[in-house]
């Protein structure tokens, strides 16, 4: 039976404090994008530096996720995430140093957000592993929603404050998020209540890909990672907002703007409500009928040629997809026992990087042979049949009622 929820998130300390990190450090983060991105243009004026900014703070989470989510359940969760926002915070120090002695290079700009995408690959499976220690189970859903929430205000707010501040001087932008980096590193480190780690064991390949083998096992954790990785691999739009504000929507940059502000909007508003109001009963409906209107939402973009319709859709994509994230994210940790959570975490948000990154793929080289509305419908359609064949492939998840820890009978490869 799943634990009574006290009134409020308010009256669970460790969890405030932990919003607070996070919200900190991800308003440093998207601060640091934006003045790294214009530095970078700045110091080099070729658009393919800042292709390799991306690329090489992607690398890393790429590459390491997967031992990311073996230290995760090896080691004292909180030192995990404290130590690699230290490390974020290390780099922005060096970015200052080398701005305000005007010997910032194009390869020191490199080599400081690469041990940034380090650092955000051992902190992200590890934030998701660490949530649920610090909530009862009951208000797990709320925890979640309010910790996207976070994300989501400092994705909006933080390149604002950021491109602000640039303009005032690059220094200060660096020198403030160094500073909110390592306030955010001193609140996880001082985080209690958080359980203590099982044996430190040696990494061998049995652990290392234990996260694989319990997934496979599981139809509902591995129905709702599917559902996402599908859906969104298909029905991404992002990559082609550009070609829909100029050619189709006829805009300019401010349109642009508009579009690519929008769905965060509808994640912020719907993770508010979330925190409050969190899906009862028919979990798993809910999780399909989200998915279904995202794909609804992007058919009705494609098919738009007014810039209120089509914002207005974005924002119903991005408001049905935080749905579908916070019920899938609670239902993925209540189903997996602590033990298990950094390495499921990992392999998750490996999932989510590979749906993202190659969905935008996806619709490029399909843009590029039939067009950009024809790629964005394919995407929208491709959805919905999406979440018609995972109801038959994992009745499952669609029967899951409520939110409820199921860890009994759990194995762990230890």
């Amino acid at each position: 039976m799943a634990d009574a929820a006290p009134a409020s998130l308010l009256r669970e300390r460790p969890f405030v404090q932990f919003w607070g990190a996070r919200f900190l450090t991800t308003v440093a983060l998207h601060m640091q994008a934006v003045a790294v991105g214009w530095q970078m243009y700045d110091l080099t004026g070729n658009p393919l530096d800042l292709g390799l900014v991306g690329l090489v703070q992607f690398l890393p989470s790429l590459l390491l996720v997967l031992v990311a989510g073996h230290f995760a359940d090896r080691h004292d969760r909180r030192r995990i995430i404290s130590l690699a926002q230290a490390a974020a915070g290390l780099a922005s120090a060096l970015l200052t140093i080398g701005t305000a002695a005007g010997l910032l290079t194009r390869e020191w700009i490199l080599a400081t957000v690469f041990v940034v995408g380090m650092g955000r690959a051992f902190e992200a499976p590890t934030v998701a592993a660490l949530l649920p220690a610090l909530v009862p189970s009951a208000l797990l859903p709320r925890a979640v929603a309010a910790s996207s929430a976070a994300g989501q205000i400092g994705m909006i707010g933080g390149p604002a404050v950021g491109g602000f501040l640039y303009a005032v001087s690059p220094v200060l932008v660096y020198a403030l998020c160094c500073v909110l980096f390592l306030i955010g590193s001193t609140l996880m480190f001082l985080l209690r209540a958080a359980p203590l780690p099982p044996a430190r064991e040696p990494i061998t390949p049995e652990r290392l890909f234990a996260g694989i083998a319990f997934i496979r096992g599981n139809p509902i954790v591995l129905g709702a990672i599917m559902l996402d990785l599908f859906a969104v691999l298909l029905g991404g739009a992002v990559a082609l907002l550009p070609i829909f504000a100029r050619d189709i929507l006829a805009t300019g940059p401010w349109g642009l703007g508009v579009l690519r502000a929008a769905p965060a909007v509808g994640a912020l508003i719907v993770s508010a409500a979330l925190t409050q109001f969190s899906p009862r009963q028919r979990v798993g409906q809910v999780i399909f009928a989200a998915v279904a209107a995202y794909g609804a939402a992007t058919l009705a973009f494609a098919l738009s040629h007014s810039l209120i319709l089509s914002t207005a859709a974005l924002v119903v994509v991005g408001a049905s997809d935080m749905i579908s994230v916070v019920a899938r994210h609670t239902l993925i940790q209540l189903h997996t026992p602590d033990a298990m959570r950094g390495r499921v975490s990992a392999v998750n948000l490996m999932c989510v990087f590979a749906s993202n990154q190659i969905g935008d793929f996806r619709a490029g080289l399909v843009a590029a042979w039939l067009g950009a509305v024809p790629a964005v419908l394919i995407g929208g359609v491709g959805t919905l049949a999406v979440v018609v064949a995972c109801r038959r492939i994992f009745p499952e998840l669609a029967r899951v009622d409520r939110f409820e820890r199921r860890e009994s009978g759990a194995v762990e490869t230890a």
